[in-house]
C-alpha cells in the first residue's frame, strides 16, 4: 500500500499540537525500522496470524452493516439482530490491519478494506447518522439502546462506536490515500456535531443534546481527526464533550447506572480518583492529557495528576493492570487489588498504555513511559498467546489452574462475544516501534529501547540513529548516531524506574533488596557521568558521524514488597527481573504454584538465567530457591523456575502464582483440595476432564449462573455421549433432608443431561433412592434442582448417575446436601 507523504499515524497524533511551541514529537511508527528479535516475531505474527484472524471473527459485524446498507437501499431485511458495538471491533481490527499495511504492500488485504469500506459507506444514513440497530428499527430500550436515535446515550455506544470509525478512516487514509472511509467519518462527526451542540429538528425536538458519550473513546478520535483534516472544528467538539461531562448529565443508579460507572460523577477538571470502568476511565484521562496540551487546559493538567497519583499509589497492580473489581469491569476502593480474583481487562492495560504514552509527550517525563513499558511487556503482551490466536479478556495475578477465571474458560479463549480486548490487541500491537524515538529541535528521546533503526531532524540537521539491543531480556543498548554534519543537540536516555529503589512509579511497590549494580553509560568508549532530568540521563554535546553511545541497565532479579494496605499480598513478596514481572508456573515447577514459600526474611540467592524454547518464541527462565510443603506438610528446600508473567499459559495448563507468601502458612499443597469445612470426606467421579476437578462439586462455592463462569466445575470433556457417574462420601452416616445438584450448561458442549438420577450406600450396599411422590430429576438452569427422599434416610455416600444429550458432556457446579442430624 502506498504511504502518502502527508501521512501522520496514531502516535504522532497522541499529543500532537496545533499551536504549541516546540512540542515532542514521536517518530511514526512506519518510519521506524524494528529488527527487535522480541517484536519482530510479534509483527510478522500480527500480519500472518493475528489480524486474518480477527477478520474472520468480525464478519458479524460486516454482516450487521451489510443489514443497514440493504434496509436503506429499499431490500426487505429479515433476522436483523440488534447490538450495542459489534462494528466497533471490526473498526477497531481494520486500524491495526492499516498500521501493518504500512509496513508492506498488501493488495488482498487493501481489497478486503474497499470491500468493506462500500459497506460501511452504504450503512449511513444521508445525514450521517451510523448505527445499524436504529437504522433498520431492532434497537430498543430493552437492549440498552433506546427506542430512537441518541435517546440512551449513556449505554448505546452510539458515540463509542463512530470514535473507532474515525481512527480506522485515518489509518485507512494514512496507508492507502484513500479517502472515501474518511469522508464517512466527517460527514458523521459533522452530524453529531450538529445533534448534540447545534440542534437538529430530526432529533431530540431540535434542542441540542449536550450529553458526553456514555463510553469514550469519541473524544481522543475527534483531536485525531482535527490533527489529520487541520480542522478545528473537531478539536472543538473534543473539548466539549469533555467539559459537558459530569455537569449536563449524571446518571442516578446503581452498578452501570452509577454517577462513576462512567466518570460523570464530577466534571473532569474537578475529578480526583480513579473510579468506575477502567477502559473507559483512561479513554477519558487520554482526551485530557491531549486537550491539556493543545488548549493549554491547566485545569485539566491538575486533575490528570491528582488522577494518575490516585492510581500508581493506590489501584495499579505490579504488572501495570487496572480495574480489578469485576461486574463494573473497574476501579475498586484504594488498595483493593486481589490476585486470584483480580479482573484487569486488557483493554485496559491498552488504555493506561496509550494514556501514559500521552502524558509523556505532554510532560517530557520518564516515568510516564515506565508505567506505559511495565503494563505493555506485562499485562498487554499476556492478553495474546505466542501463537497470536488466543486471549484473555481477564488477565488475575494468579491462578489454580482450574478456576475459568477467563469467561468461562481457565486459559486463553479463542474470541469473546464482547471481542474489544482482541480487537485492541491487534490495533495497539503495530504501534509499538512509534514509542521508541521521540524529539523536538534540540532533544532526541529514546522512549523505549529496542533493536530499531530511524531518522530525525534534530541540532538542525538530519540524523540517522539505530539501537542494537537484546532489551527487554537484556539491558544492553548500543546507540550508533550518524548526523549528515555536525549537530550540537542532547541525547536523552531512560533510565527506568526499576533501576533504582522501585520497580514501577509509585507508592505501592518498593524493592525489598538492594543491589550493588548500577547503570551507566559510555560515549565512544569512554565512560560517562552525564545529568538525569526526569527520569532521562541527558548528554549534550557536539555530535558526529560514527559516534557511538552505550547503555547498561543492570537486570538482577529483584523482591518486590507491597504497600500493607494491600490485604492479599499480606506477608508476600514478588520477583522482577528488568521490566518484567515474574511468576511461577506448575508445569515449570512439578506441581502447584501455591506450595511455595519465602523466608520469613527473603531473599533472591543465586539465580541462573536460561531460556524456554517454543514453537512460537522462546522466553528468558529464572531459577531461584524456595521452600515447598511435601503432601505430608512439611516443607522442603526447592528450586522455583519462574518466567516472565507475559509467557503463561502458552504451554500445559495449570497453576501460576505472581505473590509468593512468606508465611509458611499461607502456603497450599493441593489448591484443589477438599476444604476442611466441606459435607464430604471424599469425591470421585468416572471421568473428570484435565481442565477441571472434582472437588469443585463440594467446595462450597456458591454459582450464580449454570454457565459455570465464575466458579470452580466438574466436567466429563471431552467424553460426549457417555454415560458418567459422581460419588460423594460423608466423613460419617447422616440422615438426608435433601439433595440438590447445579447444573452446568455452557454454549459450547457441555449440557443438561438426558436423564439422570441417585443412589445410596447403606452399611456397604447401593441402592436407588426413592424419590419423594412428588419430585422428580429436573435440570432447571440458575438454581439447585433438589430432590428429596421418600422416607428417613441415613447413608453415608451418595452417587449422582447421568446420561449425557448426545454429543454432549456433563457438568455439575455444585452438590448441596442438607442434613438432619
Amino acid at each position: 500500500m502506498k504511504i502518502i507523504a502527508y501521512s501522520v499515524i496514531l502516535l504522532s497524533a497522541l499529543a500532537f499540537s496545533l499551536q504549541a511551541q516546540d512540542p515532542i514529537e514521536p517518530v511514526p511508527f512506519h518510519e521506524v525500522e524494528m529488527t527487535s528479535e522480541f517484536w519482530r516475531p510479534r509483527l510478522i505474527t500480527q500480519r500472518k496470524v493475528l489480524v486474518p484472524f480477527a477478520f474472520e471473527k468480525t464478519e458479524s459485524g460486516v454482516a450487521h452493516l451489510q443489514a443497514a446498507a440493504d434496509f436503506l437501499a429499499g431490500k426487505k431485511v429479515e433476522g436483523h439482530r440488534p447490538h450495542r458495538f459489534i462494528d466497533s471491533d471490526l473498526y477497531k481490527v481494520m486500524e491495526g490491519a492499516a498500521y501493518l499495511a504500512q509496513l508492506k504492500d498488501d493488495p488482498e488485504l487493501e481489497a478486503q478494506f474497499d470491500r468493506i469500506v462500500d459497506v460501511i459507506a452504504s450503512a449511513q444514513e444521508p445525514n450521517g447518522y451510523l448505527y445499524p440497530s436504529h437504522t433498520t428499527g431492532v434497537g430498543t430500550d430493552k437492549n440498552m439502546m433506546g427506542n430512537k436515535p441518541y435517546s440512551f446515550v449513556v449505554h448505546s455506544h452510539e458515540l463509542y462506536n463512530m470514535g473507532h470509525l474515525y481512527e480506522a478512516a485515518i489509518a485507512y487514509y494514512q496507508a492507502t490515500g484513500k479517502d472515501k472511509l474518511l469522508k464517512v467519518a466527517e460527514k458523521n462527526a459533522q452530524h453529531v456535531n450538529r445533534v448534540f451542540f447545534v440542534g437538529d429538528p430530526k432529533y431530540n425536538g431540535g434542542k441540542p443534546i449536550r450529553q458526553a458519550p456514555g463510553h469514550q473513546e469519541m473524544e481522543l478520535a475527534l483531536v485525531k481527526l482535527s490533527k489529520v483534516t487541520g480542522k478545528k472544528l473537531y478539536l472543538e467538539m473534543a473539548e466539549k464533550f469533555l467539559d459537558v461531562r459530569g455537569k449536563t448529565y449524571v446518571p442516578d443508579g446503581e452498578g452501570v447506572m452509577s454517577p462513576t460507572y462512567a466518570q460523570q460523577h464530577a466534571p473532569v477538571d474537578k475529578q480526583s480518583e480513579a473510579v468506575g470502568h477502567a477502559v473507559r476511565a483512561t479513554y477519558l484521562y487520554s482526551a485530557m492529557a491531549d486537550l491539556a496540551h493543545l488548549k493549554k487546559k491547566n485545569s485539566y493538567t491538575r486533575a490528570l495528576h491528582r488522577i494518575w497519583g490516585n492510581i500508581t499509589d493506590t489501584r495499579m497492580h505490579i504488572t501495570g493492570g487496572l480495574g480489578a473489581v469485576h461486574g463494573i469491569e473497574g476501579f475498586g476502593p484504594a488498595y483493593l487489588l486481589p490476585n486470584a480474583d483480580a479482573f484487569n481487562e486488557t483493554c485496559a492495560a491498552v488504555g493506561n498504555v496509550l494514556f501514559n504514552f500521552r502524558m509523556f509527550l505532554v510532560h517530557k517525563d520518564a516515568k510516564y513511559l515506565d508505567v506505559a513499558e511495565v503494563s505493555l511487556l506485562n499485562n498487554v503482551l499476556a492478553a495474546v498467546n505466542l501463537e497470536g490466536n488466543r486471549f484473555f479478556y481477564v488477565n488475575p495475578l494468579e491462578a489454580d489452574g482450574k478456576y475459568p477465571f477467563n469467561h468461562g474458560t481457565m486459559g486463553r479463549a479463542p474470541w469473546f462475544g464482547t471481542a474489544c480486548c482482541p480487537s485492541n490487541m491487534a490495533r495497539l500491537l503495530p504501534q509499538v516501534q512509534g514509542m521508541t524515538y521521540a524529539h523536538d529541535k534540540e532533544n532526541l528521546y529514546l522512549a523505549m529501547y529496542a533493536d530499531t533503526s530511524t531518522e530525525v531532524e534534530v541540532g538542525g540537521t538530519k540524523l540517522a540513529v539505530s539501537q542494537k539491543t537484546n532489551y527487554p531480556n537484556e539491558g544492553r543498548v548500543e546507540v550508533s548516531l550518524n548526523p549528515e554534519k555536525s549537530a550540537s543537540f542532547s541525547l536523552r536516555m531512560r533510565i527506568p524506574t526499576w533501576t533504582g529503589e522501585q520497580f514501577v512509579p509509585g507508592k505501592l511497590y518498593r524493592y525489598l533488596d538492594s543491589s550493588s549494580e548500577k547503570w551507566g553509560i559510555s560515549v565512544n568508549g569512554k565512560k560517562v557521568k552525564p545529568r538525569t532530568e526526569l527520569g532521562f540521563a541527558v548528554l549534550t554535546r557536539e555530535w558526529e558521524k560514527g559516534d557511538k553511545v552505550v547503555l547498561d541497565l543492570p537486570m538482577p532479579t529483584r523482591l518486590n514488597d507491597c504497600d500493607e494496605r494491600v490485604e492479599d499480598n499480606h506477608d508476600r513478596v514478588a520477583f522482577t527481573r528488568g521490566p518484567f514481572v515474574l511468576c511461577a508456573e506448575e508445569v515449570d515447577n512439578d506441581g502447584a504454584t501455591q506450595r511455595f514459600f519465602l523466608d520469613e526474611k527473603p531473599a533472591v540467592g543465586k539465580t541462573q538465567v536460561s531460556r524456554v524454547k517454543h514453537p512460537a518464541g522462546s522466553f528468558i527462565k529464572v531459577v531461584s530457591q524456595a521452600n515447598a510443603l511435601k503432601e505430608s506438610g512439611s516443607p522442603e528446600k526447592r528450586n522455583l523456575s519462574l518466567i516472565p508473567y507475559y509467557a503463561w499459559n502458552n504451554r500445559n495448563p495449570g497453576s501460576m502464582t505472581i505473590w509468593f507468601p512468606t508465611n509458611p502458612k499461607l502456603s497450599i499443597y493441593d489448591p484443589h483440595k477438599l476444604p476442611k469445612e466441606s459435607i464430604f470426606k471424599t469425591l470421585k467421579a468416572s471421568h473428570t476432564s484435565e481442565l477441571d476437578t472434582v472437588s469443585a462439586i463440594g467446595d462450597g462455592k456458591e454459582p450464580r449462573w449454570s454457565s459455570g463462569k465464575k466458579v470452580p466445575r466438574w466436567t466429563s470433556r471431552p467424553q460426549l455421549g457417555v454415560k458418567q457417574w459422581v460419588e460423594g462420601h460423608f466423613e460419617k452416616p447422616r440422615k438426608i433432608r435433601d439433595i440438590g445438584v447445579y447444573w452446568m450448561q455452557d454454549q459450547q458442549d457441555v449440557k443438561f443431561p438426558k436423564e439422570w438420577s441417585l443412589e445410596v450406600r447403606k452399611q456397604g450396599e447401593w441402592k436407588a433412592f426413592e424419590l419423594y411422590v412428588t419430585d422428580r430429576y429436573d435440570n432447571r438452569a440458575n438454581q439447585y434442582n433438589v430432590v428429596h427422599p421418600a422416607a428417613p434416610l441415613t447413608c453415608d455416600a451418595i452417587r449422582i448417575k447421568m446420561m449425557p444429550k448426545e454429543d454432549a458432556a456433563v457438568g455439575i457446579l455444585e452438590i448441596k446436601v442438607v442434613f438432619e442430624d
